[in-house]
């Protein structure tokens, strides 16, 4: 009856059907111990199937209020070593002392594993709420970078070198800011000036794609102009995205306005397409490199930037890079392919 307990309809069942339930004395045995049996005195299958089921359901009933065992407890030594790298607020530090955790610990390696996955959980909850609430003009990190460079090409001369990149990791927006500035001055006559800045926006489309937009002002009229503004829009992809590698390119169309001098001045809607890539090589080294070209009817530009970056220490660094520059059409007189070679201290901000 469905207003009847599970164990009222055992025992009415078992009334009704004649029977025994009880436990046995197995004097016989080797164990000394009690054993369980039942004994039906009829036939009824269908009978003894239902008892079997309310039978099953009262022992069900009854394991669900048994204690669980608690959770084993990390040593206190072990514990500490955990804290103490979550405190120092190193993830990479954080990961080495729990690989190394586990592998001393095996036997509490789940509780490790919950524990690092409970601070990092933590963490990107409090970074999400703290970009959602922050202004365009925060949460923005980057580095600045001071030394010397060596061209050849339309000069072969040598002076100062200043760079600064800027970047905003939001929740969907990224923000990249870069600025280049390379100087010489000898016997009063300025012998280089070349600068650049450009302003990228990319906003996540998915864990892989992403849309771009790119503004790019820059001047060199040792390369035969003095202004060239470039502005672009189109779609990335990242190829690559491991925890030391991170490869991106990405392409569309691009409105490109060249001021040249003693020529008249060109404006054209070119292709752009572009690669970055990012290895972290070790705990100390970092290869960056950024491909680029502009192709045209008339000029097309081709670019390419490699750079060795090693930690000195804390939020200072050495870093040597090289860039190739080619213009397939360049103003007359002008060298078609210039190289830049810089050695700079960086500061990580």
């Amino acid at each position: 009856h469905p207003c009847t307990s599970p164990r009222k309809q055992a025992v009415a069942l078992a009334s009704s059907s004649k029977v025994i339930l009880g436990l046995n004395s197995d004097e016989g045995g080797s164990s000394g111990g009690t054993s369980g049996y039942l004994a039906f005195t009829d036939g009824d299958t269908a009978m003894r199937s239902a008892l079997w089921r309310l039978v099953a359901l009262m022992f069900a009933g009854s394991a669900a209020i048994w204690p669980v065992s608690a959770q084993a407890e990390l040593p206190p030594s072990l514990q500490a070593m955990l804290d103490a790298a979550i405190e120092s607020g190193d993830a990479g530090a954080l990961a080495t002392v729990a690989r190394f955790a586990k592998q001393t610990h095996p036997d509490h390696a789940r509780e490790i594993d919950e524990k690092v996955n409970t601070h990092q959980a933590a963490v990107a909850a409090e970074r999400e709420a703290r970009l959602r609430n922050a202004s365009f003009f925060r949460a923005w990190s980057g580095s600045g970078e001071l030394g010397g460079f060596i061209t050849t090409g339309n000069t072969d001369s040598s002076g100062i070198s200043a760079g600064l990149a800027l970047e905003r990791r939001g929740i969907d927006w990224l923000h990249k800011f870069r600025a280049n500035v390379d100087y010489q001055r000898s016997d009063g006559v300025t012998t280089r000036n070349q600068w650049m800045a450009s302003y990228e926006p990319n906003f996540t489309l998915n864990e892989s794609i992403y849309a771009y937009g790119l503004a790019t002002y820059e001047k060199d009229r040792f390369q035969g102009f003095s202004d060239r503004t470039i502005a672009s829009g189109g779609v990335g992809v990242r190829l690559v995205q491991e925890a030391n590698v991170r490869l991106d390119v990405k392409g569309g169309p691009a409105w490109r306005r060249t001021v040249w001098i003693g020529e008249p001045d060109t404006t054209e809607l070119n292709t752009l397409a572009a690669a970055d890539l990012r290895w972290q090589l070790s705990r100390a080294f970092e290869l960056k490199n950024n491909a680029q070209a502009v192709w045209s009817s008339g000029n097309s530009s081709y670019s390419n930037t490699t750079g060795l970056t090693g930690k000195l220490n804390g939020s200072l660094s050495a870093r040597l890079s090289y860039a190739v520059r080619h213009e397939t059409s360049p103003a007359e007189g002008a060298e078609m392919t210039d190289t830049i070679t810089r050695a700079t201290l960086v500061y990580d901000f």
